[in-house]
């Protein structure tokens, strides 16, 4: 998803890619298309448009995702958004 971004490089999205069994739930439940099946396993294409929603991590029955939802900095952009106010994720780039 080239278009949508928040702050580069601020997402808690991790991938254990020895964990990762190549079922492709991830890419299905993702809403920003985050990820793709490379060599029958998931990769991260694009770290930067996750939106830390948590449908990867949460779907994912094998463990080998995870993020922190609803915190960070993409959280507190869209909670400003949502709020009418500033970003505030008490971090030094937004």
């Amino acid at each position: 998803m080239s278009g949508l971004r928040y702050i580069d490089g601020v997402t808690t999205l991790k991938l254990d890619a020895d964990a990762c069994t190549g079922c492709r739930v991830c890419t299905q439940v993702c809403p920003h298309g985050v990820f793709e099946m490379r060599d029958k396993r998931a990769v991260i294409v694009d770290a930067n448009a996750c939106i830390e929603c948590g449908a990867c991590a949460l779907n994912c029955a094998y463990g080998a995702l995870s993020v922190e939802a609803g915190v960070g900095c993409a959280a507190a952009i869209i909670n400003g958004w949502i709020k009418g106010t500033e970003p505030n994720c008490d971090c030094d780039s937004c």
